[in-house]
């Protein structure tokens, strides 16, 4: 069970409304690689996960990345809000006006819908961890591509923030490898070394 705050991680007051960037943002809702693959991704692994730290590690996550899901939901809703139809017309968020007029609905900017590939859950505790650390990496990507696209302070201030926090994450996961490392032998996990290579493989 989740403890709940009846408040945002990050304060969001955005004042000007901007058709175009919300539906560049909502990729962070449910695109490739955003909130909504991110909480269904470690709230899938943690299940599977053999060590209870680092599965405490993944609920954890899994449970900031359903804040981050809200905050992005805001985001797209303040961006939108009152919109007339002149400032919707034109713009790329047009063609998702058509289908969902200004509701929060999981799509990729380019309008792919969100689906269960867009996440993974190996059941193996190195290849998950991998995902992962991949998946922040991303995310963090994808919200250096939002920043570049816009001078609100109002929207850059909280797109800094889930940049930071993917960054946060990745390091979180590199501890949470770590841990699983180990507790391996060379029976189950071979682990990169050079000099092995130098001999050959005998």
């Amino acid at each position: 069970m989740w403890g709940y705050e009846k408040r945002l991680e990050y304060p969001i007051h955005i004042k000007n409304t901007n058709p175009s960037l919300a539906a560049m943002i909502i990729s962070q809702y449910g695109g490739p690689d955003g909130e909504s693959g991110a909480s269904m991704r470690y709230l899938s692994q943690r299940y599977s996960m053999p060590y209870r730290k680092v599965s405490g590690l993944l609920t954890d996550i899994a449970t900031e990345e359903l804040n981050h899901l809200e905050m992005v939901s805001v985001m797209v809703h303040q961006l939108t809000r009152n919109l007339s139809m002149e400032q919707i017309k034109g713009t790329p968020f047009e063609a998702y006006y058509v289908d969902h007029t200004a509701g929060i609905w999981p799509q990729a900017a380019g309008g792919i819908p969100f689906n269960a590939c867009e996440f993974q859950s190996k059941g193996d505790a190195i290849t998950d961890m991998f995902e992962d650390m991949a998946a922040e990496q991303k995310a963090r990507t994808t919200y250096d591509n939002l920043i570049r696209l816009t001078n609100d302070p109002d929207v850059l201030e909280p797109l800094k923030f889930l940049r930071a926090r993917e960054i946060v994450h990745f390091q979180r996961f590199g501890e949470g490898l770590s841990i699983i490392q180990n507790q391996l032998d060379n029976k189950n996990f071979y682990m990169y070394n050079p000099e092995f290579d130098k001999k050959g493989c005998q």
